[in-house]
């Protein structure tokens, strides 16, 4: 199984989910996040004082899936996320070694 971590804008959110939806995942996470990366923020004009936006809003959408399936659930992702533009975001995938579905007690893929 493979748990996938992707940091996208907050407009792409529906893309994102309809594309995934598509592959064949049914449930997703989805959190509200700030951050920067390389573009390091920007700088805003604000009743003529400007100052600087150090963390921009971005959304974290995290799915687990079988092994599969990840690299279509990936490929979903970053063609649904992508603008062409700085601050895209990032996909991350880490291996998980186990999961339970807490109402019936199922273990493994039958959890997902």
């Amino acid at each position: 199984m493979k748990k996938i971590e992707a940091i996208v804008k907050p407009f792409k959110l529906d893309e994102v989910k309809e594309a995934l939806q598509e592959v064949g995942l049914q449930g997703i996470t989805v959190t509200e996040a700030k951050g920067f990366g390389r573009q390091k923020g920007h700088t805003e004009l604000y009743r003529g004082a400007e100052y600087v936006v150090d963390f921009l809003p971005k959304v974290k959408v995290e799915v687990v899936c079988s092994d599969e399936l990840a690299d279509k659930a990936v490929e979903a992702i970053r063609t649904a996320a992508q603008t062409g533009r700085i601050g895209d975001g990032k996909i991350f995938v880490y291996s998980i070694e186990q999961a339970i579905r807490i109402r019936t007690g199922e273990f493994g893929d039958d959890a997902l």
